[in-house]
């Protein structure tokens, strides 16, 4: 029944993959297929990591409430761009190299991950929680710095960083893309490889090492993926902090399973169609270019209050 399921979220991509990519198509068709492609390709690639890189996260952390921005990575993005933007100039900073600059971004991104989780996790790999509060206070830290640092910028530099503030799809540069895709791959095909440890590792550390698992090596290979996923899209888009929560919430609710070789991809294919059927809406019927990553961020938050307080009254 699960895998039908998923059929069905394959089948609603296509339909709204082909939406996007034909809808009021016109001359020149190469040049317009090309560009939608590209923007099709983006949309997929972050949806599908997002929701991903989220099951894996409240799977280890045992807690659905959760989701990785949780430990700071888009205050750590926001950061890296109001500091670049302050040492080069917004002139600076547009002549870099795209693909040095998504490369550096992207390793800052993950060696901060990795750093993180592996001071956190060093002597028990089942203190999560410590790490999620850490990550909560980092991530504050880093919002005040960020702030702090943009008072400081022209106007014309600011409107440079609050670009930065929210995911963008309306260009994605092809190598870029390419790169993203190559490693949001690798690391989907890893994550459903550890599908049967995942699913042992969600019945909780005790449980799990009572079953044989090593738990704590199954939990910081997990934790690395996560930063990878995360790292490889929010740096090619922007930071997306809650888009993970819906498709998460949703692959559970569709799905009804604890089986993760079904609900990463349940999750990756719910994120990838929240995108792309919204930019559908938004860039096709309603004619707004920058209102998805807004209306995702502000459904999430909704989400995850309602989720809190459902858990508060339980």
């Amino acid at each position: 029944m699960a895998e039908r399921r998923l059929l069905y979220l394959w089948l609603g991509l296509g339909i709204c993959g082909a939406g996007l990519l034909g809808w009021q198509l016109r001359a020149p068709y190469g040049v317009i297929l090309e560009l939608r492609v590209m923007k099709l390709a983006a949309l997929i690639c972050v949806g599908a990591a997002t929701g991903a890189a989220t099951i894996l996260f409240q799977t280890i952390t045992m807690n659905r409430l959760l989701t990785p921005g949780i430990v700071g990575f888009d205050a750590l993005f926001v950061l890296m761009q109001t500091l670049l933007v302050a040492t080069l100039g917004g002139v600076g900073l547009a002549q870099i190299p795209g693909m040095f600059r998504f490369t550096l971004e992207t390793l800052v991104l993950v060696i901060a991950a990795t750093a993180l989780f592996s001071l956190l996790l060093r002597r028990d790999a089942g203190d999560v929680t410590r790490m999620v509060l850490t990550g909560v206070i980092i991530g504050v830290l880093l919002r005040g710095l960020a702030g702090m640092v943009q008072r400081l910028l022209d106007p014309s530099e600011f409107a440079v960083v609050q670009q930065a503030m929210f995911a963008s799809f309306g260009w994605v540069d092809p190598e870029q893309l390419a790169t993203a895709a190559l490693c949001l791959g690798l690391a989907m095909i890893a994550a459903l490889r550890m599908a049967p440890a995942l699913d042992v590792a969600g019945l909780g550390r005790s449980t799990a090492l009572g079953l044989g698992l090593d738990h704590n090596r199954v939990v910081i290979v997990t934790l690395m993926l996560i930063a990878v996923l995360v790292s490889v899209s929010t740096a090619l888009v922007g930071p997306i902090t809650f888009l993970g929560l819906l498709a998460a919430s949703l692959a559970r609710q569709i799905t009804n399973t604890h089986r993760h070789a079904v609900l990463i991809p349940a999750a990756a294919l719910i994120g990838a169609l929240i995108l792309v059927a919204g930019q559908f809406v938004f860039e096709r019927l309603l004619h707004q270019q920058s209102a998805l990553a807004v209306v995702v961020e502000f459904l999430g938050g909704i989400l995850f209050l309602a989720l809190v307080l459902r858990k508060v009254r339980t």
